[in-house]
């Protein structure tokens, strides 16, 4: 298959492009910069120029492929909302040049925040806020003749070159002198390697996006404070508990994630796709030196 990805140099994207060339995929990733068009090439993909706000050039991709990943997002919080209509524009931009082909469109979000407190399922329909728009956005494609998916990422997707949450918690145990969790840390957070991950976005556009929703989790739910036991002892730190009326001290921002109790399931992603994850688990991947350089 031609395959169009954007985010192709992300942690997530890059090893979704290798994993897509290995199967023997004709892969072309979506380049803004210089840099990123280097990138693109040394993974042995084709270059695309252009942007998330360049509709022209989504389109374009999208015209040229059998099928599109869209794994590109801006990650600035402080710009979550701007960012987020940002994502909605482009899926559509992609979409309406796939509508009526087929041609499968899979789109990025998380299980994050989806059922706080019970096991998530691919059958659970995401708010149309949550917690970006890209859920909503595939949704309203596939009513319009578009065969859109959806890959649902854990919030600590992993594998070196992490920087997403658990990165910002060895960040915040330096910081503070201390990993800490709230509670007892029995709050459970879903996990997957990167190249678990990959496997998932490949199999569900090798199936034409057969399904509406896929999960891309390797573990249900690993607890809170089995992370923070592994940051304080690689830093040589205290692992202490914070009850939620001092968390925000110690979080910030951050308390709302630290605290979320986010089972979730892949069993029928696992048993739709043949997937099994075969990398490391949260714990023992977070347990090596990549996690800690300084």
């Amino acid at each position: 298959m031609r395959v169009f990805v954007t985010g192709a140099t992300g942690f997530v994207g890059s090893a979704v492009v290798a994993d897509l060339i290995a199967a023997g995929h004709h892969v072309t990733g979506l380049a803004r910069t210089e840099a990123g068009a280097a990138a693109v090439t040394a993974m042995g993909a084709a270059v695309h120029r252009g942007s998330l706000e360049d509709h022209a050039s989504l389109r374009s991709g999208a015209a040229a492929a059998d099928g599109v990943l869209h794994l590109a997002f801006n990650h600035d919080f402080s710009k979550f909302a701007d960012n987020c209509e940002l994502d909605r524009r482009a899926i559509l931009a992609l979409g309406e040049e796939l509508k009526g082909s087929k041609r499968p469109l899979i789109v990025t979000s998380g299980v994050a925040l989806l059922a706080p407190g019970r096991l998530a399922t691919e059958d659970d329909a995401a708010a149309r806020h949550f917690p970006r728009v890209s859920e909503a956005t595939a949704e309203d494609l596939a009513e319009r003749g578009v065969r859109a998916g959806i890959v649902r990422l854990p919030p600590t997707t992993h594998g070196e070159g992490d920087h997403g949450f658990v990165p910002r918690l060895i960040a915040l145990a330096r910081e503070k002198g201390a990993a800490a969790y709230i509670g007892d840390g029995s709050n459970r957070w879903p996990a997957a390697h990167r190249l678990d991950a990959a496997r998932v976005y490949r199999l569900a556009l090798e199936q034409g996006a057969s399904a509406r929703r896929y999960h891309a989790i390797a573990e249900e739910g690993v607890p809170f404070k089995a992370i923070a036991d592994v940051i304080g002892r690689r830093l040589g730190l205290p692992v202490i508990s914070k009850s939620p009326d001092e968390a925000e001290a110690h979080f910030g921002w951050f308390t709302r994630f630290a605290s979320a109790n986010v089972p979730s399931s892949s069993a029928k992603t696992r048993a739709l796709l043949g997937w099994e994850p075969k990398e490391k688990g949260l714990i023992e991947d977070l347990d090596q030196p990549c996690y800690f350089k300084t």
